[in-house]
């Protein structure tokens, strides 16, 4: 696999894409699991306001495995600019840094050593992250345009291809080969913006967002559980609690099983929403209720 961009910059400042209207630096010290945040109920929250939900856009978050690091991207609103941000718990506090200029949609391996930026990845080394990598020939193709590509720990590869008509596709591991990519079913495969999927880390359930004729306003999210012959459920809309009028995409679910993030982006500027989209969290639980009526036959 070959190295295809500069080393990796390494914590730099927090403040390259905060602002002094941030005032991060006015706010009391994040300390505790999850940010120091009160777990959500079924009600999706927003996750760590003023901290990871500012007047920035900010997307696709992810937890390391000992949950001991928080990593999502970040659009400056006023440059414009994407750079992929870090929150660390050292000594029972987070502590918020910029990781690197953003490359594609970060999500983390099951195992938490290998980062995903879409058609590159990097990985954990002794003094941060190594430089960004080629997944080789396989998926760094111009043809195609991948946003996000999520990862089992069998080594199952999820990806979207907004290339070619918003597509998702699939490459798992046989004998120890990575074997081709491969379209998933027509039924995963439908709608529009079909888009940034999450493949859960033991490969039961996969997660995704699109615009379907079922959908609650633009993009929603839906599931699909894994049958034991290896065919994919139905897709079911997550439902009136997660799904609004406003788009709701990039979801992923916390190493320990127990929350599902995702970004919520308001339609139009609306008093009390961010039009820029925060991330929110969730009771996972949300998932067990859904699975019964995804692994029912049409």
């Amino acid at each position: 696999m070959k190295v295809i961009f500069t080393p990796v910059l390494l914590l730099l400042s927090a403040c390259v894409v905060t602002d002094d209207n941030n005032n991060q630096g006015n706010l009391p010290a994040l300390e505790g699991p999850y940010l120091g945040q009160e777990p959500p109920s079924l009600i999706p929250q927003i996750f760590a306001p003023g901290y990871v939900a500012t007047r920035h856009r900010d997307f696709s978050g992810s937890f390391t495995r000992d949950m001991t690091e928080f990593y999502f991207s970040r659009r400056n609103v006023d440059t414009g600019k994407w750079w992929l941000v870090r929150f660390k718990l050292e000594n029972n506090s987070w502590q918020e840094s910029v990781v690197t200029p953003r490359v594609g949609r970060p999500t983390l391996a099951p195992d938490g050593n290998t980062m995903h930026l879409g058609s590159q990845y990097m990985t954990r080394t002794s003094s941060g992250w190594s430089t960004v990598k080629s997944l080789g020939k396989l998926f760094d193709r111009d043809d195609w345009g991948i946003m996000r590509l999520s990862s089992s720990i069998q080594g199952t590869y999820i990806f979207d291809d907004y290339k070619n008509h918003d597509v998702l596709r699939i490459s798992e591991m046989k004998n120890g080969q990575r074997q081709p990519p491969k379209l998933l079913p027509s039924h995963i495969n439908s709608g529009k913006w079909t888009a940034h999927p999450f493949i859960a880390a033991d490969g039961s359930y996969l997660i995704w967002d699109s615009e379907k004729a079922d959908g609650f306003g633009d993009k929603d999210l839906y599931i699909s559980f894994r049958h034991s012959d290896g065919s994919w459920g139905n897709a079911v809309n997550l439902g009136k609690k997660i799904n609004t009028k406003s788009m709701e995409a990039s979801a992923y679910v916390s190493p320990d099983g127990k929350y599902l993030f995702f970004n919520r982006s308001p339609l139009v500027d609306t008093e009390g929403e961010d039009p820029e989209g925060d991330i929110y969290w969730v009771s996972a639980q949300i998932i067990d209720q859904l699975k019964e009526k995804s692994l029912t036959p049409e």
